[in-house]
């Protein structure tokens, strides 16, 4: 027989993990992800808030002879933007899904998150 929590412990728990969860947001706001693309022509630092910090372009990496140099230089742009953007949002799920992971304890909540 499982003895079920009582509901003063369940709010406490929930409160917990708002506290965790609110904790978690704002960690986001100081941790970066590095992408670096074109054999490190372009690199984006951004935020776990999809927040761009900074674009460094290596010119030494381009080849300016090139007519197509600032096509290929605006593609990298993208390219590097887009990573970024995708890897800080893996980054921040995958903290969240930390702090959510003990809802599948909680009676009636468990099959809401999974």
């Amino acid at each position: 027989m499982s003895k079920k929590p009582s509901q003063a412990a369940m709010m406490r728990q929930i409160q917990k993990m708002q506290e965790d969860m609110a904790n978690a947001q704002e960690s986001l706001a100081n941790e970066t992800v590095d992408v670096s693309v074109g054999g490190g022509a372009v690199t984006v630092v951004i935020t776990g808030h999809q927040r761009v910090q900074s674009i460094q372009i290596n010119k030494e990496m381009l080849d300016m002879d090139d007519e197509e140099w600032l096509t290929d230089l605006q593609d990298l742009l993208a390219l590097a933007v887009n990573q970024a953007v995708e890897q800080s949002q893996a980054m921040a799920a995958e903290k969240m899904e930390s702090v959510t992971s003990g809802l599948s304890g909680l009676p009636g909540l468990g099959g809401l998150l999974g």
